[in-house]
């Protein structure tokens, strides 16, 4: 580990974990793997954008301490999040002589972890799993705190389990090779986190736009392990989202997540459907009196200047509202919304009127 290394960890009893995040310690992916669990099979799962060179870098590193390494590759992209899929690895699975003592290791962004985290959660009833994220969404976001899935097609995750990894590990030299416009969709769920929970985070990412366009290393290890830790304290007190804390961390998803079931799925990237999303639901607040009309310009102010679009797609409000009914946030029949009452604070607010709802998406 280098000087910069930080380790983040997750306590949840003995389901606690660490997320490492250095530079260049994909290699080193054996040895983070053999501190946290004793096997001899591995099944790494991975894309076809991630394989080479990344995927194949862990699996050479997890040769030199595992007796047996099977690499399954799955087609890119939102689509792949299915039901379909799922089957496919379970059938590989079994082909395979995978057993309770083998290993599932997710090498990929945020469907590769939701996907092969399903799989590992309900094959053979539960194998052991460990996030590798590749992406930067992945890897402040969705690789931590243990939900897993697939989507069906009208409901983004409406199918999953909670399973927490072994640990995760998070190599920010993986980020010098992905796209652009996945880098800069990460960053708005990088920028939700300062909404939702950290002023002073948020502050910090309006004085280092610069560095994180330039993607300086830096600025990254600091910006993915704090979002890390705000998931992970929010976590460690509703792991299963049984008391409502935990919603808060869907702030603009409610929006966000229609508007990819509705553009098709891979069309919008999550990012920036959260970053249309959150827009939405600060306009929505001002609509309510939570918040003023420069909460909203200084959040749209920020996610702009990282790139990110904050108007939402052109679709019609009542197709919006169709598909925010099948929300896991729906309760009773009533659908909430996440809201931000101040900068670095949100609260959930049920049973909006559609009328208010369909203005802010017109």
């Amino acid at each position: 580990m280098t000087d910069s290394a930080q380790i983040v960890r997750v306590n949840l009893g003995p389901r606690s974990y660490d997320i490492e995040i250095d530079a260049g310690n994909l290699a080193a992916a054996g040895r983070f793997v053999a501190d946290r669990a004793r096997a001899d099979h591995a099944v790494l799962i991975t894309d076809e954008h991630v394989e080479k060179p990344h995927a194949v870098a862990v699996a050479e590193s997890l040769a030199e301490s595992l007796s047996r390494i099977d690499l399954l590759v799955i087609e890119p992209g939102e689509p792949a999040k299915s039901i379909e899929t799922a089957a496919a690895l379970w059938e590989r699975l079994l082909q395979l002589g995978t057993d309770r003592q083998s290993l599932v290791v997710a090498v990929g962004g945020g469907v590769v972890g939701d996907l092969a985290g399903f799989v590992a959660a309900t094959f053979a009833r539960g194998l052991r799993f460990v996030q590798v994220p590749t992406t930067l969404l992945a890897q402040v976001d969705s690789s931590v705190g243990g939900k897993v899935g697939i989507n069906l097609p009208d409901a983004k995750n409406m199918v999953g389990a909670f399973l927490q990894p072994l640990g995760v590990l998070v190599d920010t030299t993986t980020l010098q090779t992905l796209a652009g416009r996945e880098y800069l969709a990460g960053l708005g769920e990088v920028v939700k986190y300062g909404v939702i929970l950290d002023a002073e985070f948020f502050a910090y990412l309006e004085s280092h736009v610069a560095e994180l366009l330039a993607r300086g290393h830096e600025a990254l290890v600091h910006v993915i392990a704090r979002c890390c830790r705000l998931k992970g304290d929010v976590v460690q007190q509703d792991e299963r989202e049984e008391t409502g804390l935990r919603a808060v961390l869907n702030y603009g998803h409610t929006f966000a997540h229609a508007f990819e079931a509705l553009a098709g799925y891979g069309t919008l990237l999550h990012g920036e459907a959260v970053a249309m999303g959150m827009s939405c639901a600060s306009r929505l607040a001002e609509r309510l009196g939570l918040v003023d009309s420069r909460f909203t310009a200084r959040q749209c102010k920020l996610l702009s200047a990282l790139g990110l679009p904050v108007e939402p797609p052109p679709l019609e409000p009542d197709l919006v509202l169709r598909l925010m009914a099948h929300d896991k946030k729906v309760e009773h029949g009533h659908l909430r919304f996440v809201l931000p009452a101040r900068m670095g604070h949100c609260e959930l607010v049920e049973a909006v009127n559609s009328d208010e709802l369909r203005e802010v998406l017109r």
